[in-house]
């Protein structure tokens, strides 16, 4: 940012705003490290059974075990793939029922109550259904994934659509533009901020569907891994893939952020 063009009292708010979120990491951070040296302190004196809950330095060991015997980045990269799968198809199929809708209100009459009867069913209820339609196969498991985020974000697409302002579509008729131009130059491009918050959390979404489908259809993957490693009471498997499923989480969130930092600084 150029100071040049500020006043002291711009630049002093500028400088605590930095300070403030400075600060803010190092809070998140210590709370992280006080957490692991918590944890870890409470396994080795015997306060809480390492067998059950694990302790920083057995995860690191069966972490770094893990990768020497090639299995740990297979599941990251399956349950990844799937995910990403599911996450584009989603707002893919979804912009495009959303425009179907648009164009057709009896189509919108038509399926309101569907939609709001497939968004309001337990999505984990619906994985045994496809496994017994499709199979055990990476098909379900993406179809999974879709299932959790797919309706809801139909839904939302379509209030948003709705609720832009009329008047710019009459504009657009009166000076004539057809349908067609309507959607290009006023709904579409009034609707980038709220397809790009509804991305946020479908990425979430997607992997929470994936990790269900892996759960009960899936011989590999973080989900399945989660599932072996209880029956087998490898519950260093377990916590380790939940604690890697939060970094995912966290990171898929985050590359949607840096989109939506980079739409906003240049639109």
């Amino acid at each position: 940012m150029n100071h040049n063009h500020l006043s002291a009292a711009q630049i002093a708010y500028v400088n605590a705003h930095k300070v403030h979120k400075i600060k803010i990491q190092l809070y998140r951070f210590g709370i992280l490290f006080l957490f692991l040296v918590l944890w870890e302190g409470s396994t080795r004196m015997g306060l809480v059974d390492d067998f059950i809950f694990s302790s920083p330095s057995k995860l690191l060991l069966c972490f770094c075990r893990m990768t020497k015997e090639n299995t740990l980045f297979y599941h990251i990269g399956i349950t990844l793939a799937e995910t990403l799968i599911s996450f584009f198809l989603v707002m893919v199929t979804s912009l495009l029922v959303t425009i179907l809708l648009w164009y057709s209100k009896t189509l919108t009459e038509t399926l309101d109550p569907y939609l709001v009867v497939l968004n309001s069913l337990p999505k984990s209820a619906l994985a045994p259904l496809l496994i017994v339609w499709l199979g055990a196969n990476y098909k379900t498991i993406i179809l999974t994934g879709m299932s959790v985020a797919i309706f809801g974000t139909i839904l939302n697409l379509y209030i948003g659509f709705r609720e832009v302002d009329p008047e710019k579509i009459k504009l657009i008729q009166t000076l004539g533009g057809s349908k067609n131009h309507a959607l290009l130059k006023v709904i579409l491009p009034a609707n980038l901020v709220n397809i790009i918050g509804l991305m946020k959390s479908n990425i979430g979404l997607c992997l929470v569907g994936v990790i269900i489908g892996e759960f009960i259809a899936s011989k590999c993957g973080l989900g399945y891994l989660i599932i072996y490693g209880s029956q087998i009471f490898k519950l260093d498997w377990v916590i380790l893939s939940i604690l890697i499923l939060c970094i995912i989480a966290m990171g898929l969130y985050g590359a949607i952020r840096i989109l939506e930092k980079w739409y906003q600084k240049h639109m």
